[in-house]
């Protein structure tokens, strides 16, 4: 399972790391399509649709996107898009969790499978504008989901105590919830101090925006938010009564696995630096 694992992290890199570097952003816009693309058929699986619909939403989210391709690569949507959002997230997100597993499978199924398109659509269009904020920019909204996963990860297996979510994700913790938090702020610490040669970052237009504290604070809750999009998936994979969304990463389970925190921040770290 290590070696899988191993390698697959690294065929990922290899296909990332270029695509991030390019000087358009079309090659980010095309992999990072083929991966959403992915996970719009995984959700359909989680959410019991049979395999052609599954099929299908992911061709519907493949036409959503490249309807909406250029004017995310021009950063051509507007700023108000991004806060409704944002709101949409932090609100519908936490009701979500707050349902519960019952919630969730007592909800309307087709309701569900047009959700997931819709989810996963704003989460690429995100990703790319993000890409055309600048290379800084969407590296470090990617370094902090995942120095706030890898943090929290090991925090909640030293300290963990109080549960966050027992009846969704009995694994994680207030506690990993904390040293996620503490892990970003190291990130960015280092970030501002060191990397402003590279272009504005998620980190330096918080504080440049909201001042150090306010940008602080919006920091914790880009980080809040990751676990919420972490927790949201596995709501629905408890639903379904599946540990992955799919095998299509050996090592790593599914896309959605992979994917998952990133859903809520994107959107929202637009909302809280485009002018």
């Amino acid at each position: 399972m290590l070696g899988q694992r191993i390698v697959t992290a690294v065929v990922l890199l290899a296909l990332l790391v270029p695509a991030l570097l390019a000087q358009s952003v079309w090659p980010f816009a095309v992999l990072t399509l083929t991966l959403l693309a992915a996970a719009g058929w995984e959700w359909g699986r989680l959410n019991g649709a049979p395999q052609a619909v599954s099929v299908a939403l992911a061709m519907c989210l493949l036409l959503a996107c490249a309807a909406a391709g250029e004017a995310a690569a021009q950063r051509a949507v507007p700023a108000p898009v991004w806060v409704v959002w944002a709101c949409a997230w932090v609100l519908g997100g936490t009701w979500t969790l707050r349902q519960g597993v019952a919630g969730w499978q007592g909800s309307n199924r087709k309701l569900r499978w047009a959700l997931g398109v819709f989810v996963l659509w704003g989460a690429w269009v995100a990703l790319v504008t993000a890409r055309a904020q600048g290379l800084s920019f969407v590296l470090s909204v990617l370094c902090l989901v995942w120095v706030a996963d890898v943090a929290a990860y090991f925090g909640g297996r030293a300290w963990g105590r109080r549960k966050l979510a027992p009846s969704i994700s009995p694994g994680k913790s207030w506690e990993g919830v904390w040293s996620g938090m503490v892990g970003v702020s190291l990130l960015a610490w280092a970030w501002v101090s060191l990397g402003a040669e590279w272009g504005p970052s998620v980190f330096s237009l918080l504080q440049d925006r909201y001042g150090l504290v306010g940008g602080g604070l919006l920091l914790m809750v880009l980080c809040g938010m990751s676990v919420v999009g972490d927790l949201f998936e596995s709501l629905v994979k408890r639903a379904a009564h599946m540990k992955d969304s799919s095998q299509l990463l050996p090592g790593h389970g599914g896309v959605l696995d992979r994917i998952d925190a990133l859903l809520p921040v994107f959107p929202l770290a637009l909302a809280l630096t485009i002018s």
